[in-house]
């Protein structure tokens, strides 16, 4: 499965530590200008309250004695002084709170101005007991002073109005004056650049430590899944090798653990498959279980078309009565394992032994197999005899009937016992033409059906004992065939 690049551990981490970068930087740009803001507020607002009271006190006399041009002096020399400074005006409570004194000296004899609003001046004009009044407003038009603007409509301003008393405390008006916060937004501005500045840089820095991060985290875990994909193709005894002590460390010795108790059930899986091998040939699986032995179910037929071989002992009877069980055991053992060795290199395979009888499948496109594995096992006979008269034990001889056809392999049975089998007339006439090699005295007799199924006829030595011979359950007569062995001849001589 391919993991979207979206939604990796890499991605995530990285978007996850840029967007905490990211708070951070915005919560620490927000408190700064802030503070700054606030700093430089604080600051212009001292300043102003400082030279409105000094203002104050120092044309109080002035404007108790109608000094008015000297009063319009001080205010524009303010103006000139301090750029912050938007305008200064001078009411005068004898006069009915007009102005007698303003910079810009168009305000002058009004009794409202129109710089700000009606409110502002109004509480303005409040001001008593020597107290500092402050606002925040905004300008309702351009302030020009001496042909330059000052300020433009819609300006953030503070008013600060000042009592104006003579010695005796007796109030005689009240001085404002205008201050523009354009140069705190500006200070604020630029302020706000370099804490972008700073966490721009702090950011960039933070992106390459995410990026390392994630890269630490996701390459071990990425490292793991290739072991998992290599593992899961079958390299069972592949072992992932992270190196880390910490989490993924840990789980990489758990997966490790688990891949090692995965190969030990495999190991005992694949030793249990083989031993059932043992008892149902592959051959036979491949037809029953084609998707795998798990999957085995009764009643699975498939049609075949395949030579069936039937060997049994002459005398098994009377031999196995004299014997003791546990030699009976042992000879059939030693005898069945050279006979199915002989089968098995022939290409064919053992189907079932019935006592000391062998029941022998091949499925080849032709029948040279069975042939070959007659021979083969009258070779391993001969053999098995010597051994056998080297410890004074009589000799045994077997017969071998072989007829090939139709038939259908499959399972029978219940759920609680379940056995393969093979169905079909050439499994029974198989099993009468073994029995009649003891009427004609020969150990190996076909039919013509095998005949007529051989590549190479000319390798074997055939010889026509009947064109036609009636089989015991079967309407149809058969032609039979003594299969002669070389071997045996030479032998005889």
């Amino acid at each position: 499965m391919t993991i979207s690049r979206w939604r990796s551990i890499n991605t995530r981490l990285m978007v996850a530590t840029t967007l905490l970068i990211g708070a951070i930087i915005g919560v620490v740009v927000w408190q700064w200008t802030t503070s700054v803001r606030r700093d430089l507020r604080d600051q212009k607002l001292t300043e102003a309250r400082s030279l409105a009271t000094s203002l104050a006190n120092a044309f109080m006399n002035e404007l108790d004695d109608d000094n008015w041009s000297q009063i319009r002096v001080g205010a524009d020399l303010l103006l000139q002084d301090d750029r912050d400074f938007v305008y200064v005006l001078f009411h005068d409570d004898r006069r009915d709170d007009r102005i007698v004194a303003a910079a810009p000296s168009d305000q002058a004899e009004r009794y409202v101005p129109d710089l700000v609003p009606v409110a502002i001046t109004r509480a303005a004009l409040a001001a008593e007991g020597g107290r500092t009044r402050q606002q925040d407003t905004w300008l309702l038009r351009d302030v020009v002073q001496g042909g330059e603007t000052r300020a433009r409509r819609g300006d953030a301003i503070v008013e600060v109005a000042v009592p104006v008393q003579v010695a005796s405390g007796r109030r005689t008006g009240v001085l404002r004056v205008g201050i523009s916060l354009a140069a705190v937004e500006r200070a604020v501005g630029g302020a706000v650049w370099v804490a972008l500045g700073i966490g721009g840089l702090a950011l960039l820095l933070g992106l390459i430590g995410a990026a390392f991060l994630a890269q630490n985290v996701s390459a071990p875990i990425r490292r793991l899944g290739a072991s998992a994909a290599q593992i899961a193709s079958g390299d069972l005894g592949h072992r992932a090798t992270i190196g880390r002590a910490d989490e993924i460390g840990e789980l990489a010795g758990k997966f490790n653990e688990m891949t090692t108790a995965l190969e030990t059930s495999f190991g005992q899986l694949r030793r249990t498959l083989a031993m059932f091998e043992r008892f149902v040939p592959r051959k036979f699986l491949a037809v029953i279980a084609p998707e795998g032995i798990e999957r085995i179910e009764v009643g699975v037929g498939a049609p075949r078309k395949i030579a069936v071989l039937f060997s049994d002992i002459r005398g098994y009877t009377k031999l196995s009565e004299g014997m003791p069980p546990l030699e009976v055991f042992n000879l059939l053992n030693e005898y069945l394992a050279g006979m199915g060795e002989a089968i098995s290199t022939a290409g064919g395979f053992v189907d079932k032994y019935i006592g000391d009888a062998i029941m022998a499948l091949f499925d080849d496109a032709h029948t040279d197999g069975v042939l070959d594995a007659a021979l083969a096992m009258r070779r391993t006979l001969r053999t098995f005899n010597a051994q056998r008269a080297t410890r004074g034990l009589p000799p045994i001889d077997a017969g071998i009937g072989m007829h090939g056809g139709d038939v259908v392999m499959g399972t029978i049975g219940f759920t609680s016992k379940i056995e393969s089998t093979v169905v079909g007339d050439a499994v029974n006439t198989a099993s009468r033409v073994e029995g009649m090699t003891k009427d004609y005295g020969v150990a190996a007799l076909c039919t013509d059906e095998i005949v007529r199924g051989l590549a190479h006829p000319e390798r074997y030595q055939l010889r026509l004992i009947s064109a036609e011979v009636a089989v015991r359950g079967r309407a149809q007569p058969i032609a039979l065939y003594e299969l002669l062995d070389p071997d045996d001849a030479v032998s005889a001589s």
